[in-house]
């Protein structure tokens, strides 16, 4: 059973660096932790963005160690959001990419799906890097409404730390 998972693993591993590396890109590097300011403007942001549209979400920051920074349960949240909005939080800051990336590949079917095995990866939608200089300082993730909703509204913290 240890050797059936640590395959699974491994497989899915190489899938993840063959999907990397058929992008051209290696990942960023990791940068300095997001400050406490920086993730209470990204988190007005989000919060703005999901208020204005009525989206009952919950929002997760992260340091570029995966270590919870912020949290937020905006009213009428489900509470099961909050493990959700977290795992796609980790995923984007372990993966240094955006969870959309994984949902695409996952979508695309075929070899892809093994990704479905790769330990610790939302493959939802809404878990998106916070990058500066080029350098990931955290994550952002967020769960409540679609998937597409929930990215629209991490991208709006996102942009709201420019």
């Amino acid at each position: 059973m240890r050797m059936a998972r640590f395959l699974s693993m491994v497989v899915a591993t190489l899938v993840l660096f063959a999907a990397a590396s058929a992008s051209a890109q290696a990942p960023p590097a990791y940068g300095t932790a997001i400050t406490l300011d920086q993730a209470k403007k990204a988190m007005a942001g989000a919060e703005a963005e999901a208020k204005k549209n009525g989206w009952p979400v919950v929002i997760v920051i992260l340091d570029s160690g995966g270590n919870l920074v912020m949290l937020q349960r905006l009213d009428n949240a489900q509470w099961g959001s909050i493990e959700v909005a977290k795992d796609k939080a980790r995923s984007a800051v372990a993966f240094r990419r955006a969870t959309k990336v994984f949902q695409d590949l996952i979508t695309q079917g075929g070899g892809n799906l093994r990704l479905l095995n790769l330990s610790g990866a939302s493959l939802l939608e809404g878990g998106i890097p916070i990058m500066a200089d080029g350098k990931v300082i955290g994550g952002i993730g967020v769960s409540g409404v679609t998937s597409q909703q929930d990215a629209q509204i991490g991208q709006a913290g996102i942009d709201a730390l420019k």
